[in-house]
């Protein structure tokens, strides 16, 4: 059975940092992209990074870029999303999700998603 566990998430001061992880249990990791997404209740859901199999290629959202950062060990089945200078507006639930592929486009395994709370 294929899961996707993600941890790390929590209550966070405005201006700081958490990272989030992301552990897989597929034996196609190494072969797939994996991506990071948000979703406020409400809201559509919004792809926030992504990051390709070898992880050679990365991907953000207008309103996340260079403050986070996606990055994996593939040694790990781990996929991560450091997050700094958080804002009240990056209050959410994070999931992450596997790739279909080597390369984010489509998405078709997803985690059961991690709270992250920024207070202003």
């Amino acid at each position: 059975q294929v899961q996707l566990v993600e941890s790390g998430g929590g209550l966070v001061q405005a201006g700081g940092s958490l990272t989030l992880s992301c552990a897989a249990s597929l034996r196609t990791f190494n072969s797939r992209a994996m991506g990071w997404f948000r979703r406020v209740p409400g809201k559509e859901r919004e792809s926030v990074a992504a990051i390709t199999s070898n992880g050679g290629n990365t991907y953000y959202s207008d309103s996340v870029k260079g403050r986070f950062t996606i990055s994996r060990d593939n040694a790990k089945n781990t996929v991560y999303l450091q997050m700094n200078s958080l804002k009240p507006e990056d209050t959410a639930v994070y999931y992450c999700a596997a790739g279909q592929a080597s390369w984010p486009r489509t998405y078709d395994y997803w985690g059961q998603g991690t709270q992250v709370t920024v207070s202003s």
